[in-house]
């Protein structure tokens, strides 16, 4: 399949590489990555990575703007399903690649790389470099340790196999990139965002069957001076805590009038039920937007069940 993609990657003189909508750093990273290795490989090759950006992530390199484009080829990195595609349409494209991490939701490209036990879609384009001719250097391999490291949470998911172990052992041989210097850009945060979290800690529920969820409203948001990302992106720093299995952020978003959600999980599947509410994701790590509060607490319900029949199913 890696040839494939590299022979249609060679065939085309504009190729746009996107991504999943409430961008995140696999997603940021495996676009940024990729661009930047068909660019450093064909030079005179118009390549373009289009989506909303994040001033968090602005160390991985600029975003473009999409432009008009005839005969184009498009690539989809990290995106299971088409409504979930951050570009104005999949409409003008002359052939269409999917590489993608999750579970199999729809088929919707000419051509789709799917492997739903890796631990990112930078562990895939990582495989993709170095199996085909793709050229790479030592700040496209920094970008891929990056979504490797954050959608793994630093290798503590069980997708991160031996062969995802070598493929870091690679990339780390090869171009001598310091591992401080990536996970300063990771894991650094300003204060407001620490005190965000000390704030989720203190208002936490907690369900009958041990879901953790915590609702942050426009309110918090602006007492806090931080964004409508910042609370899910803290999500995974409350992965183990004892007296729950499965936790959420509730964000308000005003500017595009949803609410955001961040679901985690230490053993119930999780994806299956955000996908009932405009969602999706991994088995334990799962994500959803929905018009209000109250929908939000039905999913939250929802949880709840799905949480009492793991812990029935399990004897716990």
């Amino acid at each position: 399949m890696y040839k494939v993609i590299y022979k249609e990657i060679k065939k085309f003189d504009t190729i746009v590489i996107a991504r999943h909508i409430g961008v995140d750093p696999d997603a940021m990273a495996s676009q940024i990555a990729l661009r930047d290795s068909i660019k450093l490989t064909f030079p005179n090759k118009r390549v373009l990575a289009v989506g909303t950006g994040s001033n968090k992530f602005k160390y991985m390199g600029n975003l473009d703007k999409l432009e008009d484009f005839d005969n184009a080829l498009l690539i989809i990195t990290d995106t299971p399903d088409k409504k979930r595609v951050d570009i104005p349409t999949l409409e003008g494209f002359k052939k269409m690649i999917k590489i993608d991490h999750h579970p199999f939701v729809e088929k919707f490209c000419d051509i789709e790389l799917i492997d739903d036990k890796v631990s990112s879609a930078c562990e895939i384009i990582m495989d993709l470099i170095k199996n085909t001719k793709l050229e790479c250097d030592i700040n496209i391999a920094k970008n891929l340790f990056v979504g490797l490291v954050s959608d793994s949470n630093r290798f503590l998911f069980d997708n991160c196999r031996p062969k995802t172990f070598d493929l870091v052992s690679y990339y780390l041989d090869k171009y001598q990139f310091k591992l401080s210097d990536v996970y300063e850009n990771v894991y650094i945060r300003p204060l407001k965002e620490v005190r965000l979290e000390g704030y989720m800690a203190t208002n936490m529920k907690i369900t009958e069957h041990g879901v953790g969820y915590i609702k942050i409203t426009d309110d918090i948001i602006n007492k806090y001076k931080v964004d409508s990302a910042s609370s899910g992106n803290l999500v995974n720093n409350f992965n183990f805590i004892e007296e729950i299995l499965v936790w959420a952020t509730i964000t308000e978003d005003v500017k595009n009038e949803i609410i955001r959600i961040s679901i985690r999980s230490r053993g119930p599947i999780i994806n299956d039920v955000a996908e009932k509410f405009n969602g999706g994701g991994h088995p334990t790590a799962s994500g959803a937007r929905v018009e209000n509060f109250e929908v939000a607490m039905d999913l939250i319900d929802a949880l709840d069940k799905r949480v009492e029949e793991y812990l029935n199913e399990n004897k716990i």
